[in-house]
């Protein structure tokens, strides 16, 4: 089967950062909102965007934090969100929403890695529901805004979305939970969305993609114990972060999402797994490390996937549209 998951040859790599990919590019009255923009390789990202002229909402659970570590940067703009509570999702919506602005520039960032068993809403998996719900319902919810702006809807996914695909018979790992594989099947959620989404929005300006930011010790970790950080050969004893091949700086990591944001390359495209800068392969069968496995670029999983959200969350801004492909 043909598939447009090929390198483009963008001329960046896995060492470019953020800078990097947009210099020479200027968004001054562009508006981004960045999900967990106060954070890692969020805060990164709202650094390089205010930088280029872009005004940046930063949805945050936690505000007050999000307003300190914004401290400084002009054109940021906080506001409260917690993607695991759907009723928190909406009101952050109905406010922006009653602002009467168009959103340019939309990154979901925000998400937790590899958490102990834990179960939030009605009982939903909290890596599935945190991950990829909110982001599908804050998505849909911001419809309104997001089509008249013609924006780029940008979904992190991770390489972690090799560990799993979607676990069709038990999304919210009623058995058996692994924190991993739980934290693979949010991973691979991510890009199905991303996929989806960009198939019902094109005809109207919108164009998707997700990504694999790259290996980088940030705030995500935070679930991890230190002794399996050790045992991964992530940090030493003293907690320090040992340098290593493939590990990237946090600029270098929020290098891919602003890409696929803001690039002028990826005119034209959508649907796309993305990483170190460019349009991932086809992963190759054995290396976890690299690539996009055929679980996640499979347009009927990705209907799938949007009619179970859909189903799930009560929000669905193309009620009309066929959704299998």
């Amino acid at each position: 089967m043909s598939t447009a998951q090929h390198k483009i040859g963008s001329g960046f790599d896995a060492h470019s950062t953020a800078d990097d990919v947009l210099a020479g590019i200027d968004l001054g009255g562009q508006l981004a909102i960045v999900t967990g923009g106060y954070s890692g390789l969020g805060l990164e990202t709202t650094r390089s965007l205010t930088r280029a002229g872009a005004h940046v909402v930063v949805p945050a659970r936690r505000p007050d934090a999000a307003r300190e570590a914004a401290a400084g940067l002009d054109r940021v703009e906080v506001d409260e969100l917690d993607l695991a509570d759907l009723d928190s999702v909406r009101g952050f919506a109905d406010r922006f929403l009653a602002s009467g602005r168009t959103v340019d520039l939309f990154i979901g960032n925000a998400g937790v890695m590899a958490c102990p068993e834990t179960r939030v809403g009605p009982g939903w998996e909290a890596q599935f529901a945190t991950n990829h719900l909110g982001h599908y319902a804050l998505v849909n919810r911001l419809w309104p805004a997001i089509e008249p702006g013609g924006a780029r809807v940008v979904s992190v996914s991770s390489r972690g979305h090799h560990f799993s695909g979607m676990r069709w018979d038990d999304v919210h790992w009623q058995r058996g939970y692994d924190k991993w594989e739980a934290y693979g099947q949010a991973k691979t959620a991510n890009a199905l969305f991303a996929l989806h989404l960009d198939r019902l929005g094109r005809d109207r300006g919108v164009r998707a993609f997700s990504l694999h930011p790259g290996g980088i010790i940030t705030p995500l970790q935070r679930h991890l114990p230190k002794e399996e950080m050790v045992e991964r050969g992530w940090i030493d004893e003293d907690g320090n972060v040992i340098s290593q091949p493939g590990f990237k700086s946090p600029e270098q990591g929020a290098a891919t999402q602003v890409w696929a944001a803001t690039s002028p390359q990826l005119a034209g495209m959508g649907g796309l797994y993305l990483e170190d800068c460019d349009v991932a392969e086809p992963a190759v069968d054995g290396d976890v490390r690299s690539g996009v496995r055929d679980w996640a670029t499979d347009p009927g999983q990705a209907a799938r996937l949007w009619e179970l959200s859909a189903e799930l969350t009560g929000v669905n801004a193309f009620p009309a549209q066929p959704s299998r492909a």
